[in-house]
């Protein structure tokens, strides 16, 4: 019986450190974090703290979009620069790139320039609580 309350107490004290760890359950939203870095002729990029998912570069030029810049909800975000792996890092751009097919797609990926969201769309992924590892 000893045993049983011990276990029991470890678990109560370690859930929740373990359901933000791996951002699900109880409401607690997953910490994405991000740098966003202001370049020339309205590019910004994006990197990536901790997770590489495509949601946290979605939500950190979301989030930033709507809170820094003051863009409308509407306002279409798209990848100017995909994702390099050896830096972590997407340029996107409240305009088009040049020559890229921006027709809106249904899947979440950073890999592929013209790809777009509105920035409410975007700055929705700060509140999932799953984070998807695929591209």
């Amino acid at each position: 019986m000893r045993f049983i309350r011990a276990f029991a107490a470890a678990a109560l004290i370690l859930m929740p450190s373990l359901t933000e760890a791996v951002g699900f359950g109880l409401n607690i939203r997953p910490q994405f974090r991000t740098e966003i870095t202001s370049l020339p002729d309205g590019v910004y990029e994006v990197k990536a703290i901790g997770s590489s998912a495509p949601v946290n570069y979605w939500c950190g030029i979301g989030d930033y979009a709507i809170r820094t810049l003051g863009v409308p909800n509407k306002q279409r975000i798209y990848i100017f620069r995909a994702y390099e792996p050896g830096v972590r890092t997407v340029q996107f751009s409240l305009t088009p790139p040049p020559g890229a097919d921006t027709k809106p797609g249904h899947s979440i990926t950073v890999r592929k320039v013209g790809a777009n969201m509105s920035a409410s769309s975007a700055q929705n992924y700060c509140y999932d609580n799953f984070i998807m590892d695929t591209f």
